[in-house]
């Protein structure tokens, strides 16, 4: 890692805090995830067949970074953002990729109105454990009106979340939204140790 990399790092983490600090429920994490999630993340899409990615939450872009490494030239980016702070941080980290300051409540308005009718993947940095089940289905009905048929989605969970009552609720729920869904091995080098939700619809 290049100094220039360690200063991004520090410099978002520090973002990061703050923004926790301001609205820890919306925010959801007290740092952001780490490169090893992030890598857990992404490497399941099936980038080569991937024309359209939506990000939900990406933060200060610890997914978003690696997402626009693997896209081919032709695939298309778009990020919500609720935060507008992190929103205008996004934009000017990544000038090339596209961020809107909406909620995912809103993708199939959003994505309307950007020609993107339906999505291959939707990747997912949201804090779904933190939601209550009325947001829970909110923000999947939203997905599930843009995700094609085929569609991936991949986000994750907090180990320490999986035995509460939100934890098992969301994965009840995206066993009952997906045909399929998988969980990965820990990811132990987070703080704190996570799980990657793999589904597909």
């Amino acid at each position: 890692m290049g100094s220039f990399d360690v200063l991004d790092t520090v410099t978002s983490s520090a973002r990061f805090v703050r923004e926790f600090a301001r609205a820890p429920q919306r925010t959801g994490a007290i740092l952001p995830s780490s490169p090893f999630l992030a890598q857990k993340v992404v490497e399941w899409i099936d980038w080569p067949s991937t024309s359209s990615v939506l990000e939900w939450g990406p933060g200060t872009g610890a997914f978003t970074e690696l997402i626009l490494r693997r896209m081919h030239s032709n695939c298309r980016y778009l990020g919500f953002e609720v935060n507008p702070s992190l929103c205008e941080m996004l934009r000017r980290r990544f000038p090339e990729a596209h961020f809107c300051h909406e909620s995912v409540a809103n993708a199939g308005y959003v994505c309307a109105t950007e020609c993107m009718e339906e999505a291959d993947c939707v990747i997912s940095g949201l804090p779904w454990a933190a939601f209550p089940e009325s947001r829970q289905l909110q923000f999947l009905d939203a997905m599930m009106a843009v995700l094609r048929p085929g569609g991936q989605f991949t986000t994750f969970a907090y180990l320490h979340g999986l035995s509460l009552p939100a934890g098992r609720r969301f994965r009840e729920l995206l066993q009952a939204h997906f045909s399929s869904f998988v969980r990965s091995e820990v990811v132990w080098l987070n703080v704190p140790p996570a799980v990657v939700y793999r589904c597909r619809r």
